[in-house]
């Protein structure tokens, strides 16, 4: 997928370009006011700037250049929203099918399969106005769905959402990951959403595109720390290798491997953890005398100044793979160990958190 959009307004300039894998979920994440619904909007064809261009699947939906600019009604695209938007006069299954019919696809391919996928077949005879948030965005990313896009776009679809509903609907979001093969667009400020649904970030910042790269590459830089203030961290991508005798799980990855408690996945299964970085402390060598489990080699391939004051953020790769980890640890005490890039030392590993 290829797009770049310039359009101005009086004190705001977008003037964004994005070359993205034409399967998974891009996160587009960056400030309020950055321009991320601007260019969704661009992209949707719901704004049109006068130096446009959208190649979705080798398909030019807009080129200024050459004249060709398809409106909004005849790209095939879904569209989800913070607010559901469904029709209150119409009960979900009536929803669904206007969405299908204005679509061209009359016969309901997929219609049995996404009320499975998203758990909404017991929801069909009701009213909008009687489902909960989350059971009314369930209802929208199907109708969304099921107009058989090529490009998913989705503007802050769990904003709207209370915690407990954000929960609720989460793992339907990560089943879509699983089974959608079109790319699809997905803002949020919520770097644990992103963490947890994304395969690729895009960082926006006063309308320009700043950084492309995978998820896990681009959450381990640490000079990209400050776009996520204390959130920065590493991505990592396991499996479940094995339960130990004392009902610790070891967590295999591409570097070496981790135990952690409280897991009750079987063998084989695909996790996505993250490490924070201030769950990160450095040794310069092994130690028996510790709690810390989970103590892997690493070598320092950089280490910044970090966003708060005293501390400075290193980029750890670990010594049997390409796997990247990133720890922050105070000015002291990177004086202290002498913490340089090439330095060999000992990444203390002290929490995991499981994203899916």
């Amino acid at each position: 997928m290829e797009a770049h959009f310039c359009i101005g307004w009086p004190g705001f300039t977008l003037d964004a370009a994005l070359s993205l894998p034409e399967k998974g979920i891009t996160a587009l994440f960056g400030p309020s006011g950055s321009g991320k619904t601007t260019l969704l909007r661009c992209m949707a064809g719901l704004e049109r700037s006068q130096a446009g261009f959208l190649s979705v699947a080798g398909e030019v939906w807009q080129d200024e250049r050459r004249g060709i600019f398809l409106p909004v009604h005849k790209r095939p695209l879904g569209l989800v929203f913070q607010e559901a938007s469904l029709f209150p006069h119409l009960s979900v299954q009536e929803n669904l099918r206007y969405g299908m019919k204005r679509a061209g696809n009359g016969r309901g391919e997929g219609f049995e399969a996404m009320l499975d996928l998203l758990s909404i077949r017991a929801l069909l005879k009701r009213a909008p106005d009687s489902l909960s948030g989350g059971e009314r965005q369930r209802v929208a990313i199907a109708r969304a769905l099921l107009t058989r896009p090529r490009l998913l776009l989705m503007d802050e679809p769990l904003a709207a959402l209370d915690m407990k509903r954000k929960l609720e609907i989460l793992p339907y979001l990560e089943k879509l990951h699983d089974e959608l093969s079109i790319p699809v667009i997905y803002i949020s400020h919520s770097l644990d959403e992103v963490a947890r649904l994304a395969d690729h970030i895009a960082l926006i910042e006063n309308g320009r595109i700043t950084v492309t790269g995978s998820l896990a590459d681009i959450l381990s830089r640490p000079g990209l720390a400050a776009a996520f203030a204390d959130e920065a961290g590493a991505i990592l991508e396991t499996t479940m290798a094995g339960r130990e005798p004392d009902g610790l799980v070891r967590l295999a990855f591409s570097g070496g491997s981790l135990l952690i408690a409280g897991v009750g996945h079987e063998a084989g299964k695909r996790l996505r953890c993250r490490i924070h970085a201030s769950d990160v402390s450095l040794a310069l060598s092994a130690h028996a005398d510790t709690s810390i489990l989970n103590c892997l080699p690493a070598t320092v391939v950089a280490i910044e100044e970090a966003p708060t004051p005293g501390h400075a953020l290193a980029q750890l790769r670990l010594m049997d793979g390409e796997t990247l980890l990133l720890a922050r640890i105070t000015e002291r005490s990177r004086r202290a160990l002498n913490i340089t890039p090439g330095l060999k030392l000992i990444a203390q590993v002290k929490s995991v958190a499981i994203l899916r």
